[in-house]
């Protein structure tokens, strides 16, 4: 039995699963409203198609979105490590607290 918690875990599954059911739902709307059985097959064979592409998208997504994090997470722990003295940028000059020519008190 799948758990409450196992949809939060793989969003694009569960909009795969959404969309697999609607591509069995659509075909029997549709040929219980009238329209013809072929028609109902073409319907759902573009269905089909439609999230077999959307499947392989959020996947890749989902792929990127991972490396993404992985590599802003190395970045953050190699700044962390620079230590105090290694910054730069304003207030790394240090005796000088305006930024002009310096005052015989400097």
């Amino acid at each position: 039995m799948r758990s409450a918690r196992h949809s939060h875990d793989d969003p694009a599954g569960e909009v795969v699963r959404w969309a697999a059911f609607s591509c069995l739902l659509v075909p029997v709307v549709l040929v219980v409203y009238g329209a013809s059985f072929g028609g109902a097959a073409v319907a759902t064979l573009g269905l089909a198609a439609v999230t077999a592409a959307c499947r392989v998208l959020l996947r890749h997504s989902e792929k990127a979105e991972r490396a993404a994090a992985r590599i802003r997470t190395e970045e953050a722990s190699r700044s962390a490590h620079r230590g105090r003295h290694s910054r730069s940028g304003a207030g790394s000059h240090r005796g000088c607290h305006a930024p002009g020519p310096m005052s015989p008190h400097d």
